[in-house]
């Protein structure tokens, strides 16, 4: 009975772990689905094939407001341009700042490798990207 439970208890642990379990809840920045492939050979992201650069990209349904894109050297990460930490404001968008984006409302600063701020109740709100070949398809 005692290894019945015990092989329970691990199968429960493991159905619980998933790599799509990732909360991207925030009270502020509400869930809007979205995908948009960007070609790494068009000029406006060909800066993303060099290790901790960043371009805004900004479109109709994008996000909030806009993308973050980010290449940390050995991946990708995508972020809201909009500051995670308050409600919409005209000086809320992000503005990036070496590999760091800014709020200008408060001055909170994320790194954009990890989307933390030391000072900040909420990370960057991330989005996902798939890899395909010189494209960059991000997604939410």
């Amino acid at each position: 009975m005692k290894k019945l439970f015990l092989l329970f208890i691990i199968t429960i642990s493991f159905l619980g772990c998933s790599k799509d379990s990732y909360s991207n809840r925030n009270p502020y920045l509400p869930d809007y689905s979205f995908s948009i492939n960007l070609n790494l050979n068009l000029p406006q992201y060909s800066n993303l094939r060099h290790p901790s650069t960043a371009v805004r990209v900004f479109g109709e349904g994008l996000g909030t407001r806009g993308l973050i894109v980010f290449n940390t050297g050995s991946g990708y990460r995508a972020y809201d341009v909009s500051c995670p930490n308050h409600e919409f404001r005209d000086c809320s968008t992000l503005e990036l700042v070496g590999v760091s984006a800014e709020c200008s409302c408060d001055g909170l600063k994320f790194l954009l490798f990890t989307g933390l701020s030391e000072a900040a109740d909420y990370p960057l709100k991330q989005y996902r990207i798939d890899i395909m070949g010189d494209v960059l398809k991000v997604y939410n």
